[in-house]
């Protein structure tokens, strides 16, 4: 090689290979997906009954599973903070059941070192089935009456929804970490 040219010529090509991720693309883009999520609720289905899963707590249980180092503990106060502001629960209830979510992953984490598909996914349903049946509880203290519980189909379409969106978090967490190029 000589003055940058190799011996035939032609001029070197850079590998992009070796360029880091951007540091806010990697750490803010799980946020973002989380907060994003929450906002599913603003979508234009009209229903009697609540149908639409809890989108934003599956995106939080994905990233949880996927990354378990990626979120701190403490994520589970803000991104449900963000999360009351726009699901219509009682302020409150998403920082509580968030926050319990984020304490009990950490339990199943530190139980179950190596998890598989069917664990994780009986891990989900089981935290799923919790945050449903608790923020009906919550809205219906809220609300001064007990609010019936209509949220079996909710609780399925979450519990079959919840492989893909794991798949989605999955997508997103290899786009997390592409490389940059510089201009």
């Amino acid at each position: 090689m000589i003055g940058g040219r190799f011996a035939g010529g032609a001029a070197r090509v850079r590998n992009p290979i070796n360029r880091a991720p951007s540091l806010l693309l990697a750490v803010g883009l799980p946020w973002l997906a989380i907060m994003l999520a929450a906002m599913a609720s603003f979508s234009p289905i009209i229903a009697s009954a609540p149908v639409l899963p809890p989108l934003s707590f599956m995106m939080l249980l994905g990233w949880r599973m996927l990354r378990p180092t990626l979120l701190p503990v403490w994520a589970g106060l803000p991104l449900g903070a963000w999360d009351d502001l726009f699901s219509g629960q009682p302020f409150g209830s998403g920082i509580v059941l968030f926050s319990g979510a984020m304490l009990a992953m950490e339990a199943i984490d530190a139980r179950f070192l190596w998890r598989g598909f069917a664990q994780d996914w009986l891990a989900g349903a089981a935290l799923l089935a919790a945050y449903l049946l608790l923020s009906a509880g919550f809205a219906g203290l809220a609300a001064g009456y007990p609010l019936p519980m209509t949220i079996g189909p909710q609780l399925l379409l979450a519990v079959v929804l919840f492989p893909p969106v794991t798949r989605i978090v999955a997508v997103i967490d290899r786009l997390r970490l592409l490389p940059l190029k510089r201009i």
